[in-house]
């Protein structure tokens, strides 16, 4: 009966110990089942310098939006009046560059200073000079990144520089694309490195907690490095001990089991 009851006991040691140690993995662990959790669903990512944007006026009257689509060529006026793009002419396929001083050169508007602007706030900033400068009325401007990338290091399956198919990517699906968090990784210790005014500024955040959704950084921006923290070499060897202590349990409850089953 004693030797019973150290086998039961062992095994419930064994259960406890496989229970704590997979309780640390698990994200957004203060969540509750069918409490909303609201955030920012009107996000935009702001232009920054050496961004690509890719920018097209269109109107109801298609000739008079040519000029604003042509980059680095010429426009030809025929005897009709009609406007059509010169034979020397390169369309604007690889985006305008946002330069080191935050300019974009627009045709026919010249210089526009984009950086630190959303896309919607440049949008509106080229229809109303369009607008001003009587070039046509009721312009339609559609503006789009073409180079929006962030970058994911440290304890996940595959570090390495991604693209994004628009401008909004969660911190959670950045860590998804590079194949989730590694055995190693501290959950508590996600860091996003992300330029401020010019400088490097560094947001830490727990994956376990629902605050995530408050973070200025739940949604990247344009080059934001992710920085998972790994498990050092004290955290290892404690990893270690649990991985000897967990196999030294199993293999004395099978001997005891055996023993028990022989008497």
């Amino acid at each position: 009966m004693t030797k019973k009851l150290i086998w039961i006991g062992l095994m419930a040691i064994l259960l406890l110990t496989s229970c704590s140690s997979g309780k640390n993995i698990v994200y957004l662990q203060d969540m509750q089942i069918g409490k909303k959790y609201p955030y920012d669903t009107r996000y935009e990512a702001i232009i920054r310098r050496d961004d690509r944007l890719s920018i097209t006026v269109s109107n109801k009257n298609p000739e008079l939006a040519i000029p604003f689509n042509i980059y680095g060529g010429t426009v030809k006026v025929g005897d009709d009046g009609n406007i059509s793009a010169g034979s020397i002419t390169k369309v604007n396929e690889k985006g305008y560059r946002v330069d080191a001083d935050g300019d974009i050169d627009f045709p026919i508007l010249g210089i526009i200073h984009a950086e630190g602007l959303t896309v919607s706030e440049l949008r509106d900033l080229i229809k109303e000079k369009i607008e001003k400068g009587s070039y046509m009325k009721d312009p339609l401007v559609s503006i789009e990144f073409l180079n929006f990338k962030y970058t994911v290091l440290g304890a996940v399956a595959s570090n390495g520089t991604y693209t994004v198919d628009g401008d909004r990517i969660t911190l959670l699906e950045a860590i998804a694309n590079a194949g989730d968090l590694s055995p190693k990784a501290r959950i508590d210790r996600v860091a996003v490195l992300r330029d401020v005014d010019g400088e490097r500024q560094m947001f830490m955040h727990d994956l376990r907690s629902k605050d995530i959704f408050d973070s200025p950084c739940f949604y990247l921006q344009q080059n934001d490095i992710v920085y998972v923290e790994p498990k050092y070499r004290k955290k290892d060897n404690e990893d270690r001990g649990w991985q000897i202590g967990t196999t030294l349990l199993s293999i004395a409850s099978v001997i005891c089991s055996l023993i028990w089953a022989l008497k």
